[in-house]
């Protein structure tokens, strides 16, 4: 199958899936008349009179800036994903390993437990703390790699990255513990969720995912590069430890945005990339934007599921993909075990 054939059904995927996650709720949808719905706000056509007067403002003000935003979540953690596991040639590692997802939690919490939160402008604080918290987290990774390892090995920061990950979710859970009027609200925050998101938050994440897509393809050539290993690299001419940090800053960048927004979710990151890898190759120029559609409509049908198998309840979004997560983590240990 052609690579613009296998993008056209992931582009149709993609666009079931946002109808869907739309249209499926307490109050069902039919596409025809989200679409019109979508077509009066933009275009100003008109309406059919036997639709119900609440659907307008249920589309643009509640499910479409949910679904929307859980597609760029989705997007941009598969793309960062997808370049973790080629940096660090590692099909276990993710950003959620290397402390981002962490460090940007503790930041979240940081904000929860000493009451920071405010109206208006400062809706931004926690998101920018968040990401702040997961660019220090990097930087911090990086630092000490360099320091226990002059050539930066990928082991030792998949082992720093890991170390700082527990070392903050100890901290988160002892500010969870220790300060009982903030700990539910920190613990549905670790788990993630897109409910009650503003518009403001969607073109946030969907500019960091675009912008973030356009420079990790500027360097593609380099990522497949890295693909066959450290010393091809470096006998190729790529300088990389340079490259490596601003990547993994860059990487930071784009999983901490999502996370800092939503909350962490975890093995998004971990299981778009196998299976954009299984179907589209290692040519990073077209597995990243294969990674993004794959990725945003995999999620949007998480959260549809999130919202929707049990009546008048919501399931974190952080535990439908764990639970999808966890058993294809096995899968990807054990068959990579059985081809040694």
């Amino acid at each position: 199958m052609k690579y613009s054939t296998k993008m056209t059904v992931l582009f149709i995927a993609a666009l079931a899936a946002l109808l869907f996650g739309i249209g499926i709720g307490s109050v069902y949808m039919a596409p025809g008349d989200i679409l019109a719905i979508i077509l009066n706000h933009f275009f100003g056509t008109s309406l059919s009179e036997t639709l119900p007067a609440s659907y307008p403002a249920m589309v643009l003000n509640m499910r479409l800036p949910r679904v929307i935003l859980a597609f760029f979540t989705g997007a941009a953690l598969a793309i960062s994903g997808t370049v973790t596991q080629s940096i660090l040639q590692n099909p276990l590692t993710s950003p959620f390993g290397l402390g981002i997802s962490s460090g940007a939690g503790l930041g979240a919490a940081t904000v929860i437990v000493f009451g920071l939160t405010v109206t208006g402008p400062g809706t931004f604080l926690l998101p920018g703390v968040s990401l702040g918290f997961a660019l220090i987290t990097v930087f911090l990774v990086v630092l000490i790699s360099s320091r226990l390892d002059s050539s930066v090995s990928n082991v030792t920061i998949i082992l720093v990255g890991t170390v700082f990950s527990l070392f903050c979710n100890a901290v988160m859970n002892l500010m969870a513990t220790s300060s009982p009027d903030y700990g539910e609200r920190i613990q549905i925050w670790l788990m993630g969720s897109f409910s009650m998101k503003e518009w403001n938050a969607v073109w946030v994440l969907a500019l960091a995912t675009v912008f973030g897509l356009i420079f990790f393809l500027f360097h593609s050539r380099e990522l497949d590069v890295m693909t066959f290993g450290e010393e091809s690299a470096q006998a190729m001419g790529v300088n990389l430890l340079k490259l490596k940090r601003i990547l993994l800053a860059a990487i930071a960048a784009l999983s901490g945005t999502a996370v800092a927004f939503v909350g962490i979710i975890g093995f998004v990151d971990l299981i778009v990339p196998h299976i954009i890898r299984r179907w589209f190759g290692a040519a990073h120029k077209k597995i990243l934007p294969a990674s993004a559609l794959f990725g945003g409509t995999f999620l949007v049908l998480c959260d549809l599921a999130a919202r929707t198998l049990i009546p008048a309840r919501e399931i974190s979004i952080g535990a439908i993909t764990s639970l999808l997560g966890a058993p294809f983590f096995l899968y990807i240990f054990f068959a990579g075990r059985r081809n040694r």
